[in-house]
């Protein structure tokens, strides 16, 4: 057996399994994934959110499983025709889990279809929100769409008819379409025309401006019912909406390529032929019609997956945006932390007083990091700025603060991550950009990606140089610093800046510095870090010592923490994860898990801040040690990729830590519990007890202590 894959038990633990053995040891890991996304389901199945939240949620639940076909899919595919035999980490074989994802995926298609039609419909209906079919508009918005349709969709559509001199069109990744039946009058056998629904044009189109009602249509349906236009003097016989999406995992060899950088443009292009993973049509489909697109593409009847609504509950976003709060969430501005209200005072002279812990969205992200990078920049006595991007927004604030700080003539360094999947695009773009401005850009390390979250600012003072640090867990990206939460702290303390100097050394010269004396960094000591701490509390166990181990995180995965904990667990430390998404764990299993509880905590915020807390046998649960950082507790973010967790040392830090992860664990409007076989159970309130909301809390509190955003 390999190394890693070995148990760390202590010899004096017996370890438990059931009678199937060790395969059970383990969850499977999409379909812990699926689990994650049946709960984002559940809030649009909740009639306690408000209506077009339950909207947006489709789309998120449809956004979510378009990026797991296009990342895992493919990948199984290629695993079933080259027979691979290996079973998973909780022994099933890879078509037997194929079957099981599809199944599951079914069951949770349909729940969407029917809760929308069923229930989210009627309720924007009965405010004044209507999603109409073309049957149901008036003869008036009849007329005004189709003078839309003749303004503005006709010229930019482009039907590809498919026949011997016109072979079978390219479809692009997750392109929405309508196949057409057709029949030419000198012909007898039917012809199949493609029409693509335009991308640059909103999916769902406003038909009225009578005051206080909101009346769309969606755009394939306008096309649909103008195909005559499109297609003269030929019979429609049939038409059907389809779906593509395409395997988005490819392969890479990193050690062979000239530059990274062309390297990622030519798996761009190379992406946008990769194989189909799967075909999506709505109901009672046109048999023809889906058997043509199976076999030009080359799918099988377990690609095919039948919708009784919408395909793209994500297009409905000029929907859910409307500007209505009488059906979403109550407006949320972020405040600015105490420390940082006025500008009187530089945010350097703020930081040397103390570190200042940042909890975002609640605290202001343009207030704070955006403020701390702006003044790196203009300020005459930073002498340089290096930073790390993983993903960030198209007009990023940040872009834009390293350019003046490289014109005034800092020395600045950028390090992009390239493979940061989905942005790469994005991220080829800003390299370009910060080149050009004469930015130091670095695309990272060959076979590792680097998440770190982490701004490194040297600056020129009265005492000498000053190293400034920003370290957080999630990424520079104003938006999601406004729909994610995330933690980060800015901090001048000289064991931890000098951490983050020597971890720039080895992302841009290729240090191989292996100790750090605060930081835990991935590749080099982070897991053994963890596995250490996890032990000492084993011990303090047997001791008699206070013990207890909370993790807060995204995802749970790598097996050797995991049996880590298995362990800790059979001693009788208490262990409390708060995993957002797919765990792998299994919790609460006799004489393997007992100690182990599993919860996750979906809401209108993603909870993507990472908070690691070891009790260390203190008295006081504060004095106990807590971390927070980029990494969850997965194999790639401990040794394939390059992360950083940095450890919490104020007090009044350690005691709003600690206040977050209370919270979650008594949350019982917003948690939900796993079980040992990976299903989950919302908590509910007990009978008299109060609702506890994890989000809604810390909204409350960020609002009673400080100054609101403007």
């Amino acid at each position: 057996m390999h190394r890693e894959d070995q148990s760390i038990l202590p010899a004096d633990v017996s370890f438990h399994t059931d009678d199937a053995g060790l395969k059970n040891e383990f969850l499977n890991r999409d379909l812990s994934w699926l689990e994650f996304n049946r709960r984002v389901l559940a809030q649009a199945l909740d009639d306690r959110t408000p209506p077009l939240e339950r909207l947006r949620f489709l789309g998120i639940f449809t956004s979510n499983l378009d990026e797991f076909f296009m990342k895992r899919m493919g990948r199984m595919r290629r695993q079933i025709a080259a027979n691979v035999v290996t079973p998973t980490p909780d022994g099933k074989d890879i078509p037997k889990l194929f079957n099981e994802i599809r199944a599951c995926v079914k069951e949770m298609i349909a729940m969407q279809a029917e809760v929308y039609t069923k229930q989210i419909k009627p309720s924007l209906a009965q405010n004044g929100i209507h999603l109409l079919e073309w049957e149901e508009l008036t003869d008036t918005e009849r007329e005004s769409a189709d003078k839309f349709f003749d303004a503005n969709v006709f010229p930019v559509l482009t039907p590809l008819a498919v026949d011997p001199g016109s072979p079978f069109p390219f479809m692009s990744n997750l392109s929405m379409s309508l196949g057409v039946v057709l029949l030419h009058p000198d012909r007898e056998e039917p012809l199949f025309a493609r029409v693509k629904v335009p991308e640059v044009l909103p999916k769902w189109i406003p038909v009225t401006t009578v005051p206080g009602q909101y009346r769309f249509v969606s755009l394939h349906e306008m096309i649909r019912h103008n195909l005559k236009d499109l297609f003269p003097d030929m019979t429609v016989v049939d038409v059907m909406l389809f779906r593509l999406t395409r395997n988005a995992d490819i392969e890479r060899d990193e050690e062979d390529a000239d530059d990274l950088r062309d390297m990622m443009q030519e798996e761009l292009k190379q992406r946008r032929f990769e194989r189909v993973v799967r075909l999506e049509h709505g109901p009672d489909p046109n048999q023809w019609i889906v058997q043509f697109l199976m076999q030009e593409l080359g799918l099988t009847e377990s690609d095919v997956y039948e919708h009784a609504a919408e395909l793209d509950y994500d297009d409905l976003r000029p929907v859910t945006d409307l500007n209505l709060p009488a059906v979403r969430f109550e407006p949320w501005i972020p405040v600015t932390p105490k420390r940082l209200v006025g500008d009187e005072i530089d945010i350097f002279s703020i930081i040397r007083l103390g570190d200042v812990l940042l909890h975002h969205p609640y605290e202001s992200f343009h207030a704070s990091t955006e403020r701390f990078i702006a003044a790196a920049a203009a300020d005459p006595k930073v002498l340089a700025i290096k930073m790390t991007l993983y993903r960030t927004s198209d007009m990023s604030p940040f872009v834009g603060a390293l350019v003046r700080a490289a014109d005034s003539g800092k020395q600045v360094v950028c390090l992009i991550e390239l493979k940061a999947r989905f942005d790469e695009e994005r991220n080829i773009h800003i390299a370009d950009l910060l080149e050009k401005s004469g930015v130091h850009v670095l695309y990272g390390i060959v076979g590792l990606k680097t998440h770190t979250k982490t701004t490194l600012v040297v600056r020129e003072e009265i005492d000498g140089i000053r190293c400034y640090a920003h370290i957080g867990t999630g990424n520079y990206h104003a938006t999601t610093a406004k729909l994610y939460t995330d933690l980060a702290i800015l901090t001048c303390a000289t064991d931890i800046t000098r951490d983050v100097v020597e971890l720039f050394h080895y992302l841009t010269g290729r240090s191989l510095k292996r100790e750090y004396r605060q930081l835990l960094v991935a590749p080099v000591n982070m897991r053994d870090r963890f596995m250490a701490m996890i032990q000492r509390e084993v011990e303090n166990a047997k001791a008699g010592k206070p013990a207890h181990i909370i993790a807060k995180m995204n995802a749970l995965e790598d097996r050797k923490i995991c049996r880590a904990l298995y362990a800790a667990s059979q001693v009788g430390v208490p262990i409390d994860l708060i995993v957002r998404g797919f765990c792998t764990l299994r919790p609460g299993v006799a004489g393997l898990s007992d100690t182990i509880k599993v919860r996750s905590i979906i809401g209108r915020f993603l909870e993507h801040s990472r908070i690691y807390y070891f009790r260390n046998a203190a008295v006081d649960p504060i004095d106990g040690e807590f971390y927070i950082g980029s990494a969850d507790w997965m194999y790639r973010n401990l040794l394939a990729r390059v992360e950083a967790v940095v450890p919490i040392k104020g007090r009044g830090q350690r005691e709003r830590l600690w206040t977050i992860l209370q919270t979650m664990m008594k949350d019982n409007r917003q948690a939900w519990m796993m079980d040992s076989d990976g299903k989950y159970s919302r908590v509910l309130p007990a009978e008299g007890e109060a609702e506890v909301s994890t989000q809604q809390t810390f909204i409350a509190l960020a609002k009673s202590e400080s100054v609101v955003e403007r």
